[in-house]
């Protein structure tokens, strides 16, 4: 057993050493969201819907095939011998082609169906390739605020080991008590945990990114650069509003499903039209030996009779989805006023708290944390002292870095909303 322990150590050791011996790859946000939209497996997939369409149209345009029938009869295979006096001949062969004419403009119906079909898959697609990029996009916002909690861990880890080796030296010269000797490596084991758990996050947010772009194994040197996103002030909620109305793929595909709709009742209605069937037949008669062989053609017409099936069930049923889909678009333009509305709160919510701790409260805390460390270091402050301010300077910073994360993310999702993002 303590074989395969230490085999298993040398291995992890060797994975280690041989992932720090590889550059970082970095990787920006625009590079981010262009890798996903070549590799995403999901949006793969979702093209596919696009394709089928497009098939779609191809039998749409098609025209029904002819029918060629071959008969043969009173073929004297068992050798009874056929003759004019005995009704069991002679030899007949026909040859017979039948075409369907197709009324009520049943084939430009489908086409339309089908082209319809084909557009809404599009918009559908865009608008998958819209929520995938908000996605890649904030997923490269929490790996980047997980850098900079990392960063701000390590610190405060940095300066409570100092506290600890310089409370050593003054335990050392009898300058302090042993106590809060204990005291400062206890809070620098908790600066230490918060470290750890930085370093978790920021790893779940690096896997959670590298999921989106579609690869299947993960790499430990995979780091997202950049710097947070930080725009001027964007466009009033008035034309925000316009312009998810006008740009959003969800809504043009429902618009356009309605077209679709529109177009497929046109179709039921023409399937309810009788087609007629044409045929014509050649018919060849073979002669005994006391009578001459004989053809003769033939000529064909059949239609059905509309009696029972009009086809009102399928005429119906488009009816009852046109309905659907209008309360669909009425339902989902409420939706979006809704998200426009949410949206413009948090871009301005996030917009004044990020200006509000950049102007009142970031130097203000940094400042009371060095006055009350050199406070500390000189024996005029206590350690409780110095615990309150390096706290009121973590969790400052740290809502400074949810600040500007969430400010960018209301920036994001703008774009995605008012479907900018994917119609710039």
């Amino acid at each position: 057993m303590r074989i395969f322990w230490l085999l298993g150590l040398i291995w992890c050791l060797g994975v280690n050493l041989k992932a720090q011996g590889h550059p970082p790859e970095q990787i920006t946000i625009d590079q981010a969201v262009n890798e996903a939209l070549e590799k995403n497996l999901g949006l793969l997939a979702e093209r596919y819907n696009v394709s089928i369409a497009e098939a779609r149209t191809i039998t749409a345009r098609l025209r029904p095939n002819p029918v060629l029938s071959l008969g043969a009869d009173y073929q004297d295979w068992l050798g009874a011998g056929f003759l004019p006096n005995i009704n069991l001949g002679p030899s007949e062969v026909n040859f017979r082609t039948d075409f369907v004419l197709e009324r009520g403009g049943k084939r430009q119906s489908r086409m339309a169906v089908a082209e319809a079909s084909r557009s809404v898959a599009q918009l559908q697609l865009l608008n998958s390739t819209r929520t995938l990029v908000l996605e890649v996009q904030e997923a490269c916002v929490e790996g980047l605020q997980a850098k900079a909690n990392l960063a701000l861990a390590e610190e405060n880890l940095k300066a409570f080991n100092e506290i600890v080796e310089v409370n050593t030296a003054r335990v050392n010269a009898g300058d302090l008590a042993q106590v809060e000797l204990v005291r400062s490596r206890v809070a620098a084991l908790q600066y230490q945990n918060a470290v750890l758990q930085s370093e978790l996050r920021l790893r779940v947010a690096r896997n959670r990114l590298q999921s989106l772009l579609g690869r299947s194994t993960f790499s430990g040197n995979f780091d997202v650069v950049g710097e947070l996103r930080r725009d001027g002030q964007p466009v009033s909620l008035e034309d925000l509003r316009r312009q998810a109305f006008e740009l959003r793929p969800d809504l043009q595909a429902l618009i356009r499903d309605q077209a679709r709709s529109l177009a497929d009742l046109r179709l039921q209605i023409a399937q309810g039209k009788i087609d007629f069937t044409v045929g014509a037949q050649l018919h060849r008669q073979y002669g005994s030996a006391l009578s001459f062989p004989g053809n003769s053609v033939g000529f064909f017409f059949s239609a059905p009779l509309p009696v029972f099936n009009r086809n009102q069930g399928e005429i119906e049923r488009v009816r009852q989805e046109q309905r659907q889909i209008e309360t669909r678009i009425k339902a989902l333009q409420t939706d979006i006023r809704n998200e426009v509305e949410n949206a413009h709160l948090q871009y301005m919510t996030a917009s004044n708290l990020l200006r509000r701790i950049e102007k009142d409260m970031l130097q203000q805390a940094r400042d009371v944390r060095q006055t009350t460390e050199y406070s500390y270091r000189r024996g005029e402050a206590s350690f409780v002292e110095l615990l309150d301010a390096q706290r009121a300077f973590n969790d400052t910073m740290q809502s400074y870095n949810e600040a500007r994360a969430e400010y960018a993310r209301s920036l994001y999702l703008i774009d995605s909303i008012s479907g900018k993002a994917v119609n710039p």
